[in-house]
């Protein structure tokens, strides 16, 4: 089986600490036409890079029934950046319109099969994974971005058509894994195309 997540997959349940306090499961988001579930982080000058292109995305889709899910599970023996006392802060200062939720097993990015910060996974009404991979071609600096894949991934869904891309290989700095080196991936991760 593959490490990450296929096409017409379902999306795997949760349950994880999030910025406001609260516990959230993936039927906390039943209301959702199309759930965006992106695993991210604190530090990764690609996320950082792209933040504002991802908020942009999020708030144009939200009026069509999109909700965004941040799900950071970068071990912060690796960054300390990436604890969840810096989730907090950082939602307090950006103010981003997702739900930020904290991974601390790592369980959650292992049945996504994350393979990268950020990498975006797409579902559908029925939580079916309809894209995977990157936001933008440039994330670590979207002024020289020449394609959203993410965007048009969620535009042709909305619109009702097939997704014409639904995978790209996610771009950004891996997952730190508890007790690994900063670059380890795991042996059976991989190239998504």
């Amino acid at each position: 089986m593959a490490f990450t997540l296929e096409i017409g997959r379902k999306a795997p349940d949760f349950k994880l600490p999030a910025t406001d306090g609260k516990t959230y499961s993936l039927s906390d988001f039943s209301d959702a036409d199309v759930l965006v579930i992106f695993f991210t982080c604190n530090h990764c000058p690609y996320v950082i890079g792209s933040d504002e292109v991802t908020r942009q995305t999020a708030l144009k889709f939200q009026p069509q029934g999109v909700r965004f899910v941040g799900i950071n599970s970068n071990s912060p023996n690796t960054y300390a950046e990436d604890s969840f006392d810096y989730m907090v802060k950082r939602m307090n200062e950006k103010q981003f319109p997702w739900v930020y939720l904290y991974d601390r097993s790592q369980d959650v990015a292992r049945a996504y099969g994350a393979l990268r910060t950020p990498h975006f996974f797409v579902f559908d009404k029925e939580r079916k994974l309809v894209y995977t991979g990157r936001g933008v071609d440039n994330p670590r600096d979207t002024s020289k971005m020449t394609v959203n894949d993410l965007e048009r991934a969620l535009g042709e869904h909305l619109a009702g058509k097939p997704v014409s891309v639904p995978t790209t290989n996610p771009i950004g700095c891996n997952v730190k894994w508890e007790g690994k080196d900063a670059h380890w991936m795991p042996a059976e991760a991989c190239d998504l195309v």
